[in-house]
């Protein structure tokens, strides 16, 4: 970490409240020359006492804009003694502290009618902590119809201090706009029925790229569980025999584009955050484990969806990365990589012809120029960034070589560029090991593990998960966040509910109790913690989490999917799984809770609709008992079936401990037995593969 003010010793020069943090985005601030504090009761003690705003400053480590707003205004020392003097001033990680986020992310859209984004700058009331000013960036000196920072600064202390009475009343009307943001619920007394799934599938279809895939125009997300629900309701609609094949081929288009772009790192593996055109081709070069959770994860689906040895290839190469490059050697998965490296977005993956001419055979540069776009203009300042223009097919015509030649010496030249690059300065890598994305993680690696086989990534999931459960369970609840071993803060909605997703998908690898057990724990604790008794719908915080200005109820994704939803999906597979007809109760009045938001706007809530499919649609449920290795075959190849509505636990025959629903289920000796069921609707023993696929087959 560079530390721009030193003493003649060589010591920090300044040094702040943030050198206690874990955070590496707060420690990269702790010798600023700002007086920064960490979000708390001593800040908000400090600000009241002196009857200062609160300037709330909030980041993450793989934001490039943070990185420049720190560069030039929170190590100016002039700026800094404006901060000092006039403000008590807090600084926050946001993947720390979404909570906190959330709302001044909301109070900025409200407070200037534009979309917010980081680094977002508020200016807070001592006495509350209600906002009365926010910004995102401003620039050292005017500039991009911005105004500079230090006038800034001034004009909204002087503001404060003459207009208090004024900025009370604002802050009241702002209050009364949050009490309004959550939508009323329906009265839960309605049915549920298709319609929003239907409905999306049109809007998705209306908004797509025919060319390039993917939905809308620049800057273009992934939107990976979107992409997932068009494969679930491709699969639906080919087991009713009526095959949506438009819903299958706006999503492998997608996979394709993507995994052929830019934003997939096209030597190492692994996906940049988004592409600022509309093709794939440049991204916004930041790399975080959600975006590669997510994407492994519809990745693998394809792979069985569609038996194309592409979306299996992108899968295998976006896990081996996250192992090599993303998991630390407790088990925990780290959090991103910058986008920057040596002050410069990009530079550690972009190349010069030249160094590409140097490092290559002549043989090896033939194949791998069209590839990759190097007989084109460079399309990255100057310089080339790898993205697929040319298909091996295509090369290998063009060379007139077999197809395979052509694929080893494109492998080859990967491998060498790699090399090289691996010399380059690499950018920072943010080490904190947040609970809810790493369980977006596990669940991608899980699924990659039962669609490719690969025993390696089930392994790599289940140390994430122990080191969850070693770490970040504490008496009964989940902390949010650790580092080095050291786990704080509440945990959210987010962190229970894709963390006991992530649990059922690992289980069906290979089963183990208490894990399962553990689950069962966690939506415990949801539907304690986090309910509204009146609509059963769950909020962002706990019961028992610090109380901020509001408690929001998220029902719709943004750059994670709703934790609301995931936990409606949970809910109902664990209710089915356990026979609890508590969580299936507690799923079905979420959904009927939050059903005027996904009639109004389906596309924004596909998290929910997943939910809602497996509500109107109960998942399949096989339990196979038995032994060794005939019982691992019998998971394998269940495992080789696409099947997004079903689950299949491969539960030893000495199992113990086991919940009622799965211990009637017995074992008959040694040889596998399959019990299928549909709902709370369970078959007889099936004692052969055949008996249980032709179960299957029957509707």
């Amino acid at each position: 970490m560079k530390i721009a003010h030193l003493n003649e010793d060589g010591t920090p020069k300044y040094t702040n409240r943030l050198a206690g943090e874990t955070s590496p985005y707060l420690l990269k601030h702790a010798h600023n020359p700002v007086d920064w504090y960490p979000w708390g009761r001593e800040a908000f003690e400090h600000a009241r006492s002196e009857e200062k705003p609160i300037h709330l400053s909030v980041g993450y480590s793989a934001c490039h804009w943070c990185s420049v707003l720190e560069e030039e205004s929170f190590e100016d020392e002039p700026t800094a003694r404006l901060l000092n003097e006039r403000f008590v001033n807090i600084k926050v990680d946001r993947e720390e502290r979404p909570d906190v986020d959330r709302i001044y992310q909301l109070a900025q859209q409200m407070i200037t009618r534009r979309a917010g984004g980081w680094p977002l700058t508020a200016f807070l009331s001592p006495e509350d902590q209600r906002p009365f000013f926010a910004g995102t960036y401003f620039p050292k000196e005017a500039r991009y119809g911005m105004p500079a920072f230090r006038d800034v600064l001034t004009r909204v202390a002087d503001y404060y201090r003459g207009h208090r009475e004024e900025l009370r009343s604002q802050s009241a009307a702002l209050m009364e706009a949050f009490a309004e943001i959550d939508a009323a619920p329906a009265d839960g007394r309605g049915a549920l029925d298709a319609g929003p799934l239907t409905a999306v599938r049109a809007a998705l279809a209306a908004a797509f790229d025919p060319k390039f895939g993917g939905f809308a125009g620049a800057p273009k997300f992934p939107h990976p569980l979107t992409l997932e629900q068009l494969l679930r309701g491709w699969q639906a609609s080919e087991r009713a025999g009526e095959p949506d094949a438009q819903a299958l081929a706006l999503a492998v288009l997608t996979l394709r584009r993507m995994g052929e772009g830019g934003i997939n790192d096209q030597l190492a593996g692994g996906f940049a955050r988004y592409s600022v055109d509309p093709y794939w081709m440049i991204p916004h070069f930041e790399k975080m484990l959600y975006d590669n959770g997510a994407l492994l994860a519809v990745y693998a689906q394809a792979a069985l969806a569609t038996g194309d040895p592409f979306p299996a290839r992108i899968a295998r190469e976006t896990a081996e990365w996250v192992m090599r490059e993303m998991q630390a050697p407790d088990g925990g998965y780290y959090s991103s990589f910058d986008a920057d490296s040596e002050g410069h977005e990009g530079k550690y993956y972009v190349w010069d012809r030249a160094e590409i001419e140097a490092a290559l055979t002549p043989a090896e540069l033939a194949a791998f120029a069209p590839r990759f776009g190097l007989d084109r203009p460079p399309n990255f300042e100057g310089l080339w960034h790898l993205h697929t223009f040319a298909s091996i097919e295509e090369i290998a015509l063009r060379l007139n070589l077999a197809v395979d030649e052509v694929a080893t010496r494109i492998d080859a030249a990967r491998g060498k560029l790699l090399a090289i690059r691996g010399r380059r300065v690499p950018p920072a890598r943010d080490e904190k090991i947040l609970t809810g994305w790493n369980a977006l993680m596990i669940r991608g690696m899980a699924q990659a593990a039962r669609a490719l086989g690969r025993e390696d990534f089930a392994a790599s999931a289940a140390r994430a998960l122990d080191y969850l459960r070693r770490t970040h369970w504490r008496g009964g609840r989940l902390l949010a966040t650790s580092k080095d071993g050291r786990a704080h803060l509440d945990a959210y909605l987010d962190d229970y509910a894709f963390l006991a997703d992530a649990i059922l998908e690992l289980e069906q690898v290979r089963f183990v109790g208490a894990e399962l057990a553990f689950a069962r724990e966690l939506v415990g604790v949801v539907l304690a913690q986090f309910r509204d008794p009146a609509s059963g719908l769950l909020y962002f915080t706990s019961n028992e989490h610090e109380p901020l200005i509001h408690r929001s109820t998220v029902l719709a994704d943004d750059a994670t999917p709703s934790g609301n939803g995931i936990a409606a999906f949970a809910l109902q597979r664990l209710g089915f799984l356990l026979g609890e007809p508590a969580l299936l109760d507690a799923a079905a009045a979420l959904l009927r809770s939050a059903w005027p938001a996904l009639q109004r706007h389906p596309a924004a809530h596909i998290a929910l609709l997943l939910a809602l499919d497996e509500s109107l649609h109960p998942p399949e449920i096989v339990i196979v008992r038995g032994a060794g290795a005939s019982l691992e075959s019998w998971r394998r190849e269940l495992a080789r079936l696409y099947a997004p509505r079903r689950m299949v636990l491969a539960i030893p025959a000495d199992a113990e401990e086991l919940p009622a629903a799965l211990a009637e289920k017995t074992p008959r000796g040694a040889a596998p037995v399959a019990y299928l069921c549909r709902g709370s609707v369970c078959s007889a023993p099936l004692e052969s593969l055949a008996a249980l696929y032709a179960e299957l087959e029957r509707r």
